[in-house]
């Protein structure tokens, strides 16, 4: 997978030699002489702007740029607790959220290991998710906006009350990173997959665990609540697609073997009415699962490279009929689910690592590996606005309460937002 990860952030050391050996020349070793004019040498001023012609800032169509999480360094304790170890802690962000009840909230995260909320427009004002000791690469508002999960690879999710920014409550005892984080549709139970095989589920009014679901081989890398609420569904790095009782902890149906996924699932989303899961692979491949009988109805076959991100379209309208796929094979894909054929391929200048549906409309925003943010007519087929700002892979995005912008985070250390009310 080319898309860049939060669990690998070892400082990569290179070392150049330089040969400075001098060259000395003989009158013999002269074969003619040229007279030089002065005239003809390029004046310092000229090569400066000729550097900036060719190196030339990209053109930033963002109304509003975060830049809270800055690359520094840290030192860290080594296993005897006797010597201070130097290590790089990145400003790369990986996650962002939008309040689903405040149009200006935004929640990002990233490799400096903090999070943030900050406001569109107010670019002085930002309060700190401070606690995490490793990267904060999962962050979700509950559904009624009024709480904020957190959660980082040190394996410990942080609940967060928005109005009065204090720390609710800490859920630890996973064994291993934070891949995602979910909320119930209709409540206060948190939903979170760990590196460690296992899916803990809590209530976070209380602070309780209600259950724990294991049987997955390999990192959970994604799940969900089905919008109902009545199930859960969890991906893995082993495969295989799990649903589960979330009263009882049953699982209900294991999904392996032929015709399903031969390598570890990347994403996955939950059809509406609560009946399909679409999941995607680093296979390339991309499956939709019937939820009651646990098998597979339909292979969605185009991409030719990891899926990265997949999404049924909105409940509404004639892109309830739709999905969306994109892979590192540089392609959005959107697909007529009723014969499993696409409708349009949308083609990229690199790989796409996210996707969103700009809420109940026809239009969904991609990011890609190439910085930026592209907006498509899921009708048509037409990228209608391509945003630039970013210079590295935008890794997430998030579109705000009331759909006026969208926002994305990048491995550049910025958050940007972009204005998107037009184009609905």
């Amino acid at each position: 997978m080319n898309r860049a990860s939060p669990h690998h952030k070892e400082e990569e050391e290179e070392e150049e030699e330089e040969n400075d050996a001098q060259v000395f020349l003989d009158e013999s070793d002269i074969i003619h002489e040229v007279p030089l004019d002065e005239e003809d040498l390029p004046d310092a001023d000229d090569e400066a702007a000729s550097d900036a012609e060719v190196f030339e800032e990209p053109d930033d169509d963002s109304v509003h740029v975060f830049t809270g999480h800055t690359g520094v360094m840290l030192l860290r304790k080594s296993m005897d607790l006797c010597t201070l170890t130097p290590f790089i802690c990145t400003g790369e962000l990986y996650t962002v959220a939008c309040s689903p009840t405040d149009a200006t909230l935004v929640a990002t995260g990233g490799g400096d290991d903090k999070g943030f909320l900050w406001r569109i427009g107010q670019g002085d004002w930002a309060f700190g998710l401070q606690g995490h000791r490793d990267s904060v690469c999962s962050l979700a508002f509950s559904t009624d906006g009024q709480l904020l999960a957190s959660g980082s690879l040190d394996g410990i999710i942080q609940i967060w009350d928005v109005q009065s920014e204090n720390l609710k409550c800490s859920f630890e005892g996973l064994g291993g990173g934070i891949e995602w984080i979910k909320w119930h549709p209709r409540g206060h139970l948190v939903l979170a997959g760990s590196e460690d095989c296992t899916v803990w589920m809590w209530n976070a009014d209380k602070g309780a665990c209600l259950q724990t679901f294991s049987g997955h081989g390999g990192s959970v890398t994604c799940g969900d609540f089905t919008p109902d609420g009545k199930l859960v569904c969890t991906g893995s790095d082993d495969a295989t697609l799990r649903i589960w009782d979330p009263k009882s902890g049953e699982n209900i149906h294991v999904v392996r073997g032929h015709p399903y996924h031969t390598e570890e699932l990347t994403c996955m989303a939950i059809s509406p009415d609560s009946t399909l899961v679409l999941t995607g692979s680093k296979d390339g491949s991309v499956h939709i699962v019937n939820l009651t009988t646990g098998k597979v109805v339909s292979s969605l076959v185009s991409h030719s490279d990891s899926i990265e991100c997949v999404s049924f379209g909105p409940s509404h309208g004639p892109s309830s009929l739709w999905a969306a796929t994109g892979g590192m094979d540089q392609k959005l894909i959107i697909w007529d689910l009723q014969h499993s054929m696409p409708r349009s391929t949308c083609e990229h200048e690199d790989g796409v690592t996210c996707l969103t549906w700009l809420g109940a409309s026809n239009y969904l925003a991609t990011g890609c590996v190439d910085g930026k943010v592209r907006l498509w007519d899921g009708r048509s087929g037409d990228c209608i606005k391509t945003f630039g700002g970013h210079d590295a892979a935008v890794q997430s995005l998030s579109v705000c309460a009331n759909r006026n912008f969208i926002v994305s985070v990048s491995i550049d250390e910025t958050a940007r937002v972009f204005e998107i009310a037009e184009f609905l």
